[in-house]
């Protein structure tokens, strides 16, 4: 009886856990990163001054506005083999540093409705991320903690199943900065549109 119990218990946070995992890869792996990474130190632990507040919601926000950012952003490799990222505009891709981006068709890379319910859904997962830590939730609501126990088995799998959902109606074919590497949406080495 006492095992099938730990079982149980394991198994809800074991799938609390791995839906967390699930909505982290929906994010730009450098975010979740840096936040992670900086987030113990700029709010000491939990135990926050005015200053670590400042700092903390100052991390906060960057993280959240890249998140959102890098939903709008997309590569290609250009015509001199390299890869390029650029900004995703009404009229098509605007590059960042590629020198032969006038010579290169990139209308094909519009903004599209899709994009923003990324974005809004990048956010959201970052939100839940920032949440479920608790350094975060210490160093600005320590009243919520004892909620924090509650919201890492229901928020994980509530958000995950909404943003997988609404990826599966926008699914996302960018690769944009932050995003793990890969092929890169167009080529144009070979001097025509060769799609990977």
């Amino acid at each position: 009886m006492a095992r099938k119990d730990q079982n149980q218990n394991q198994s809800i946070g074991e799938k609390a856990f791995q839906g967390l995992g699930d909505l982290v890869q929906l994010l730009p792996t450098g975010t979740v990163f840096v936040f992670q990474f900086l987030n113990p130190l700029l709010t000491n632990s939990g135990q926050c001054t005015v200053t670590n507040k400042v700092l903390g919601g100052t991390l906060l926000f960057a993280c959240s506005f890249f998140c959102c950012f890098s939903s709008f952003t997309d590569s290609y490799i250009g015509t001199d083999g390299k890869l390029y990222y650029g900004m995703v505009t009404r009229k098509g891709l605007w590059s960042f540093s590629d020198p032969n981006a006038g010579s290169i068709d990139l209308s094909r890379y519009k903004l599209q409705f899709g994009d923003f319910v990324h974005a809004f859904l990048s956010l959201a997962v970052f939100a839940v991320v920032a949440v479920l830590d608790t350094n975060t939730v210490t160093c600005f609501d320590s009243a919520m903690l004892v909620q924090q126990k509650m919201m890492l088995e229901v928020l994980p799998p509530v958000i995950g199943s909404l943003a997988s959902s609404a990826f599966m109606v926008f699914p996302c074919n960018r690769r944009g900065i932050g995003y793990p590497p890969s092929t890169a949406t167009v080529d144009y080495t070979e001097g025509e549109l060769e799609l990977k």
